[in-house]
């Protein structure tokens, strides 16, 4: 048996109080001591662990796991990939204010976790994410699952999580834990440096014991603090929004997150500017409200595109501005457009060379709507605002209406969803044709009704997410949709919520294929090339018949009660089934690949097309993007110093 070596000892160093532990012990029982408070609120950081199996994870790390598992829950899921989606989700609807760890060993285990850390790291969610490494003293090498590199015996599988975690470590001494933990808890409560935090541990050291100080333990509470714009910043942006003519409000995920809702609500009815979202920032207003403008940039309404493209002022507002939102620097076409850009993170405040406001988006907003006094864009500009807000629901209602042949459309399957739905019902999605034509048709009521994960857009999050969603929020009714490709990329984790006895409506969208890149395919002049699930035929290609999967008993197979339908009738009643209820429902309902939501107005994206090409569809392609093309701008050069050179003349 393996004895912790000297070096663990910490005689001498203090005499302060010590209890030994296990290094893998010390992880666990100082996660446990984490709380966070904001606005007064005071919340448990971890509701618990996320693991595959038990003894198999870290040494160490899972006999502690066992041992406190009253006091942190371990929940097992079926896919490394699934259980930090799972994470990623519930903090989501948390607002940042709790997050998951998730455990896996070394090699695959952890590698499979890498695409979860990046989900977590684009969208600006805390995840901690543990794994085993091999071991530290090394006699035992190669171990079972270890890279070898004939350069560096300390790179390991793990180091790959370096470009996708905020916080990266190794622990390879029991006693590094006590600075550790504080820097991976900072980065994780972090409003600005969120995102995943990554320590893995050699697989001996999480078995070796250490004289850990008792305070360490203690109950901590990290404050997560409103920071306030600088003065001089926040007078030029007043000075800029009081010249604009015609301003837009663009609202990401920031908004969401800092809880800013009802200070963007009353910002916008003060001022008369609209407001647009991303898919992060969906549900900033109620869809009704004579303001809100739905949906900006690729997948953005009608009125939010034609807005955006005469704005002479766009404050952005917890957004990164992804390509996306702005169609890829085509939405914003006034030569004279200025930027205001309110958010916690620095980088994204200062771009496009607009007026930085860095600081939290609530605590900002509130001190902006002082600032700009009786600033007012006017009845005219409101009422153009209104119109456009009721056009489109006219148009969404429209949407909701048609019918392609044989086959629902996508556009009625959502439709039926929103009408069968309470404003408290959480609906999540994450890859394919869905998240666009959820950011034009779902109706949100309720700021936390939207879950939809695009800022990786990664296949196979969907059931995952769902299951995050249930876990953060019981009391809400969780509606999944996903297409048969993200389905048949990762349905594993439905078998975990039917373990987890928790409920949620799977909706399964069947088309036979890759409908959203089969789309971006056909306009590349690609006709679709490799999107569609069709059998080889006999010219070598997949030009055979369509290839028919049994999704249904799949469901079934993993613990769902299945309703197969094939009508937009039956899939109404369905839903209604479902949700009255109390088992996990899957409903899987055919459409028609060809039946898409249209574009409006500005709503190109940049999917560069070949310049020289023997294919005429290509060659045709290729003229369609020139043409888009010219209408690129670098928008970091633009308007925001004349304008602030005006004001001081």
């Amino acid at each position: 048996m393996h004895s912790s070596p000297e070096p663990h000892s910490r005689k001498g160093l203090s005499d302060m109080s010590t209890i030994r532990l296990t290094a893998g012990q010390a992880l666990i029982r100082y996660l446990i001591a984490q709380s966070v408070e904001r606005d007064g609120r005071v919340h448990k950081f971890f509701p618990g662990i996320w693991g595959i199996f038990g003894h198999g994870n870290v040494g160490g790390l899972a006999q502690a796991i066992q041992q406190y598992e009253d006091e942190f829950p371990y929940h097992m899921a079926r896919n490394e990939q699934g259980m930090v989606h799972a994470a990623v989700a519930y903090t989501k609807l948390r607002n940042r204010l709790q997050a998951y760890a998730c455990l896996s060993s070394i090699g695959p285990g952890a590698t499979n976790m890498v695409t979860g850390a990046a989900t977590a790291t684009v969208n600006r969610l805390p995840v901690l994410i543990l794994a085993g490494d091999s071991f530290a003293e090394r006699v035992q090498a190669p171990v079972l699952q270890q890279i070898e590199s004939e350069h560096s015996p300390e790179t390991t599988a793990n180091d790959s999580f370096r470009p996708v975690v905020r916080y990266w470590d190794r622990i390879n001494r029991p006693e590094q834990l006590i600075t550790g933990l504080p820097e991976t808890l900072r980065t994780l409560t972090s409003p600005a440096d969120t995102g995943a935090a990554f320590i893995s541990m050699p697989q001996d050291v999480g078995t070796f014991a250490y004289d850990f100080p008792h305070e360490m333990f203690l109950p901590r509470t990290w404050h997560i603090a409103r920071n306030r714009p600088d003065t001089s910043a926040l007078e030029r942006a007043a000075a800029v929004i009081r010249q604009a003519r015609r301003p837009l409000i663009l609202c990401g995920g920031g908004t969401r997150y800092s809880e800013a809702e009802g200070a963007v609500r009353r910002f916008a009815e003060k001022t008369g500017i609209p407001v647009a979202e991303t898919h992060a920032g969906k549900g900033t207003l109620h869809y009704e409200h004579p303001l809100s403008l739905g949906g900006a940039g690729v997948a953005g309404s009608k009125g939010a595109n034609e807005m955006a493209q005469a704005a002479d002022l766009v404050i952005g507002i917890g957004t990164r501005y992804t390509d996306f939102a702005t169609a890829s620097k085509t939405a914003f076409q006034n030569p004279d457009v200025t930027f205001v850009n309110i958010n916690v993170f620095e980088m994204d405040s200062h771009k496009h060379g607009g007026v930085a406001l860095t600081g939290d988006a609530r605590a900002v907003i509130e001190e902006l709507l002082e600032a700009v006094g009786d600033y007012d864009t006017g009845p005219e500009y409101r009422a153009e605002a209104k119109a456009h807000q009721e056009w489109w629901r006219a148009e969404v209602d429209r949407l909701y209406g048609t019918t392609g042949g044989a086959l629902p459309t996508q556009a009625a399957l959502i439709g039926a969803v929103v009408k069968s739905s309470h404003p408290t019902d959480v609906v999540v999605t994450s890859a394919g044709s869905l998240p666009g034509d959820l950011l034009k048709l779902w109706r949100s009521r309720d700021s936390l009704s939207y879950q939809v994960e695009y800022g990786y857009s990664v296949m196979g999050y969907e059931i995952a997410g769902g299951l995050g969603a249930k876990l953060a929020d019981p009391t809400r009714e969780v509606l999944v949709m996903c297409g048969d490709a993200s389905f048949l990329m990762m349905n594993s984790e439905l078998a975990t919520v039917v373990q987890e006895r928790l409920k949620i409506i799977l909706v399964v969208v069947d088309n036979h294929g890759y409908s959203s890149v089969g789309n971006v395919s056909e306009q590349v002049g690609c006709e679709g090339f490799g999107c569609h699930y069709r059998l080889r035929g006999t010219d070598s290609k997949y030009s055979g018949e369509l290839q028919h999967h049994d999704l249904g008993k799949i469901c079934e197979g993993l613990g769902a009660r299945v309703l197969n339908v094939f009508t937009l009738d039956e899939f109404e009643k369905a839903l209604i089934d479902a949700r009255g209820c109390a088992e996990t429902t899957a409903i899987v309902v055919e459409t028609d690949w060809h039946e898409r939501v249209p574009g409006y107005a500005t709503c190109w994206w940049d999917m560069a097309t070949a310049e020289a090409s023997e294919m005429p569809a290509v060659q045709m392609a290729r003229e369609d993007y020139i043409k888009n093309k010219v209408q690129q701008r670098w928008l970091s050069t633009l308007g925001t110093n004349r304008a602030e050179d005006d004001d001081e003349r």
